[in-house]
């Protein structure tokens, strides 16, 4: 066997003198630094922060906006440029999304807050706004005469062009100081419920598959309707013996016979439309202001809460969420689903706009992932935006449209 050993001189590795410094070694190769891996970590964390501070989210606005603060917006479900919105004084707005300009503006639409805009599920450019004076209105994105029907008679051909829609429920003043989109129809509660402005709607959600829409009003109920018919076909009245007023209502888009909603005395519940029933319900800490379902995952939905959170449920089991997301400072005042089913918006009373993550790679929203720990992915505010009442993803999943307090 051999054995080499290996021996230094003590002079380079002790001092001459006490005031010496010791003697070190140092390898001058620039692809050896000890702190090879720490420095690339700052240099990445530095250039992630400049991308961050140079990140220019924001668009641009729609041309020709409100005159007061936007409440309500509407994205079609079946096209991607048709946008609606609804203002507090009261004006609905048609939106080309694609050119970003006003197609219509139906001034005095309601003498109230317009509180809920939507499409119906058919390719006729139908979309229904409530206001809180207690009126439903039904209307066309397209001009009278531009869009098919299905109001076509089996005779001659002059008798098959095409159609609009007449309003069957119209007083002739109404009828008169119609605009070319509307209103097709005009909907109340029974004159029995309807005293002044106490019945005001608060919401609107219209069916995924069926021609039936549902409300939420003040007298703690929640009302279906026919738009064939004047009145409603079914309400849900005295919920779970609370007179408290219903703030929003949603369809679930895959069980065709399930309704959420929310209350003022801070319940969220679900009802069955085929035996007219209750089914369950959950008290929060605090009112819940907004209600979305997972289109993707539509046992999961998602409500935005006063305490400043935003909470997923599944609906099997309301007795907990399953995530909390944090991060808003003020009251959540609008969610919205991406079409993947993977994130949603939230729009709050601080003026911030927040985007959450709900699913690990390969999982599932219900059972939270990377990402999903709560807290936003991404913040979006700028210098004009105020406080955001209504959010939404368009079907492309590309843009996110906001209105605010701003116009």
């Amino acid at each position: 066997m051999k054995v080499k050993a290996l021996a230094r001189p003590q002079s380079t590795t002790s001092r001459s003198s006490l005031h010496d410094l010791r003697p070190t070694h140092k390898n001058l190769n620039p692809q050896s630094h000890p702190q090879a891996r720490a420095r690339e970590y700052t240099r990445a964390v530095t250039a992630a922060k400049l991308d961050r501070m140079f990140a220019s989210p924001f668009l641009g606005e729609l041309k020709g906006g409100h005159v007061d603060a936007v409440s309500t917006l509407a994205i079609c479900r079946t096209n991607l440029c048709p946008v609606v919105t609804g203002a507090v004084d009261g004006t609905v707005r048609i939106w080309d999304l694609q050119n970003r300009r006003m197609v219509a503006s139906l001034d005095g639409a309601h003498s109230r807050n317009v509180s809920g805009i939507v499409f119906g599920n058919g390719i006729d450019g139908q979309f229904y706004s409530c206001g809180e004076e207690g009126i439903v209105k039904a209307w066309s994105i397209y001009p009278k005469g531009q869009y098919i029907t299905a109001d076509v008679d089996d005779g001659d051909d002059e008798d098959k062009k095409p159609k609009a829609k007449r309003s069957k429920f119209k007083s002739s003043q109404e009828d008169d100081a119609e605009s070319p989109h509307g209103p097709v129809n005009v909907y109340r509660l029974p004159s029995s419920r309807n005293n002044s402005f106490a019945n005001a709607f608060h919401s609107i959600d219209h069916h995924w598959s069926e021609s039936q829409f549902a409300t939420a009003s003040s007298d703690a109920a929640v009302h279906l309707w026919d738009p064939e018919r004047s009145t409603p076909i079914t309400s849900f009245n005295n919920l779970w013996g609370s007179d408290d007023t219903v703030t929003t209502v949603r369809y679930n888009p895959a069980e065709r016979d399930l309704i959420a909603h929310c209350s003022s005395d801070r319940g969220i519940g679900l009802h069955d439309t085929r035996t007219a029933s209750a089914l369950q319900k959950t008290i929060m800490g605090m009112k819940s202001n907004c209600l979305e379902w997972n289109p993707m995952e539509p046992y999961m939905f998602v409500v935005g809460n006063e305490d400043y959170n935003a909470y997923t449920f599944d609906m099997r089991k309301l007795s907990r969420p399953t995530t909390i997301f944090k991060g808003h400072v003020g009251a959540v005042m609008s969610v919205g689903w991406s079409p993947t089913g993977t994130e949603f918006v939230t729009g709050s009373y601080d003026k911030t706009i927040r985007i959450f993550s709900t699913r690990k790679e390969g999982g599932t929203a219900s059972h939270g992932g990377y990402g999903s720990n709560g807290t936003a992915r991404d913040i979006y505010h700028t210098k004009r935006m105020q406080r955001i009442f209504c959010v939404g993803y368009t079907l492309d999943h590309k843009y996110i449209l906001s209105g605010s307090d701003d116009t």
